[in-house]
């Protein structure tokens, strides 16, 4: 279980200080590591292609690898995120943190944001904050990491740490599954809400190389509650043994899997389509299916 740190009644879990140097650290050689990066903003990019719509004004939270104005669907974008550069190209820029976002309420068509959510300390406050960010009838698409990510590395990990320093911390950030990404949709009172998911399956030579990419793509433990005390070789010799011995394919590479949620919600307009009140439909499902409506209490006849 993560605990957490409270100040100024805020619930804070991850150090956004060292989020910011970490994706500062890894603009260089990003494009070395940004494979499920990349994967995600396709599957975006089509699913915004089926919008019967264009949109004029966009925001893009997050800079790696974005959605950018080259677009079909966009006209003009702008992409925020911590670092003082961007780690992807991407004109215009902002430097500011998606926990509070400096733009004006119902100015966006459209906000984006590829796999860059799951490490904001108030993930509700912020849908909140895209919602009104939005114009009304204005469209929030965004994938984030689920729950089944890196769960391989999350067990083995509390395994050998269990067995060699009696106790177990944490290590792998947490993440949220699809029913509650749905319920923080339907919180921030975003209509029409669509979540799905998609589980990708990476293979490694080890795990040393499945750490590098994790810490290459910006992604290394910024929980506040981690253990600060560095591990030494055996602890990651037996790491990488009981990672071999449990989760190896038959070609002796490990296996890693990360899982994709994709998020799909409307900003409320008249126009939506709204669920019928009970008992508001015009016609019953007895005159739907051909056969005779029997009411309570009376016995159907042959």
């Amino acid at each position: 279980m993560v605990t957490s740190t409270h100040i100024n009644n805020e619930i804070l879990i991850f150090d956004r200080s060292l989020i910011k140097r970490n994706r500062q650290r890894i603009t260089a050689n990003f494009s070395n590591h940004d494979f499920l990066f990349q994967w995600s903003k396709n599957q975006l990019s089509e699913r915004l292609k089926d919008i019967n719509r264009k949109f004029q004004t966009a925001l893009h939270i997050g800079s790696r690898a974005p959605i950018t104005a080259e677009h079909e669907k966009i006209s003009s974008i702008i992409t925020l995120d911590l670092p003082h550069k961007p780690v992807d190209n991407c004109t215009p820029y902002i430097q500011a943190s998606e926990e509070f976002l400096p733009v004006a309420p119902k100015s966006m068509d459209l906000i984006l944001s590829n796999l860059n959510l799951h490490t904001v300390n108030d993930l509700p406050g912020a849908l909140l904050q895209i919602r009104n960010t939005l114009k009304d009838d204005g469209l929030f698409m965004a994938s984030i990491f689920g729950g089944e990510t890196l769960h391989e590395l999350r067990k083995v990990i509390a395994d050998v740490e269990l067995s060699m320093l009696g106790g177990v911390s944490p290590r792998v950030a947490p993440f949220a599954d699809k029913p509650q990404m749905g319920d923080l949709l339907q919180r921030a009172r975003l209509n029409l809400p669509i979540v799905d998911s998609e589980i990708i399956t990476v293979t490694y030579d080890s795990v040393f190389k499945l750490l590098h990419d994790i810490r290459s793509m910006g992604e290394s433990n910024t929980i506040i509650a981690r253990n600060k005390t560095p591990l030494g070789k055996e602890f990651f010799m037996r790491l990488a043994k009981q990672y071999q011995e449990e989760f190896a394919e038959e070609d002796g590479r490990i296996v890693a899997s990360f899982e994709i949620i994709f998020l799909h919600g409307w900003a409320p307009h008249e126009s939506q389509q709204k669920p019928l009140r009970p008992g508001s439909a015009e016609n019953s499902l007895a005159e739907a299916l051909g056969s005779k409506e029997v009411k309570t209490g009376e016995k159907a006849t042959p």
